[in-house]
């Protein structure tokens, strides 16, 4: 058997591939800041995800990816879409509209391990350790530190954003966390390329009918928002999954799923040197924490 030695450059892109991959998927919530000025959500979206599947179908056949395989994987697949697409980044596109900061609403919705976590005993009974119970008690706590920071002593709920916003990302939360777990039990099958492809057209769909309904539909085609779009298409919704499978087809999929942890960190970052966005000492704290939490009950599930 030939043994695969790489080279020490091949070694540092290897090593540097998880932290790429994690770098580029903070900036999703960047992207939502820079485009929802100049589009309504549910068509911002929308639009990205049509561009997608321009790209990504063609580079299913060029690979010469796998199809999913019967209606009913297709189904499920269709469904995880709604939950982990539409659902998610719907939520915290709209959320982001209506004025939470980028980096709570990335703080937010990583809290999914946790919630995962708590679900996955009704769900799929699974029992939960002294750990998780640590891990989801660190989290909540966490959480209502930076949400206490953030609460605005005048006539709205926190400073710059109400109620719906957190009803909006608490959405996307579930779909996310849901969304997880039905791909987990229905679409252990599901070819990764194509399988997204498959998941980006349930949920474009679904973002597509939400901006018929409910939006103007208009766009402001400025510099900012074309760039942005041809980001997040290009970047997030091409590259990034080009890269995930390169890493899960290295073993590395174990490394991604722990840097994760620093997506809510390193989206507050981006934002507070992009926006200004701030939290004051004792929400830092509670992001501290709130990730502290959430790594308990990650690494105990595994």
């Amino acid at each position: 058997m030939r043994s695969l030695v790489l080279s020490p450059p091949g070694r540092l892109w290897l090593a540097s591939m998880p932290v790429l991959f994690v770098a580029l998927w903070s900036t999703g919530f960047i992207g939502a800041k820079f485009g929802l000025p100049h589009a309504e959500p549910f068509t911002f979206l929308f639009v990205r995800f049509v561009l997608t599947l321009a790209l990504l179908i063609p580079l299913v056949t060029l690979l010469r990816g796998d199809w999913p395989r019967g209606v009913r994987l297709w189904a499920h697949i269709g469904v995880s879409g709604l939950l982990v697409h539409g659902a998610y980044l719907g939520g915290v596109f709209y959320g982001i509209q209506l004025g939470m900061p980028a980096g709570l609403a990335a703080l937010l919705v990583g809290l999914q391990p946790l919630l995962t976590a708590a679900l996955a005993r009704p769900l799929l009974g699974e029992r939960l350790s002294a750990l998780q119970w640590l891990g989801l008690a660190l989290g909540l706590g966490g959480i209502t530190l930076v949400l206490g920071s953030k609460l605005d002593p005048g006539e709205a709920l926190f400073q710059g954003f109400g109620p719906g916003a957190l009803l909006s990302v608490t959405v996307a939360l579930a779909g996310i966390s849901l969304g997880t777990l039905y791909q987990k039990r229905f679409c252990t099958g599901m070819p990764l390329l194509a399988g997204t492809a498959v998941q980006y057209l349930a949920a474009g769909t679904l973002l597509g009918l939400g901006a018929l309904l409910f939006e103007e539909r208009h766009i402001d085609w400025a510099p900012t928002f074309v760039l942005t779009l041809l980001w997040l298409v290009l970047v997030l919704s091409i590259s990034a999954i080009l890269l995930l499978m390169a890493l899960i087809k290295r073993g590395e999929a174990s490394r991604v799923a722990s840097l994760f942890y620093l997506v809510p960190p390193v989206t507050a970052l981006e934002a507070w040197w992009l926006f200004d966005e701030r939290l004051p000492t004792i929400g830092l704290v509670g992001m501290a924490v709130t990730i502290a939490g959430v790594v308990l009950v990650a690494r105990s599930r595994r």
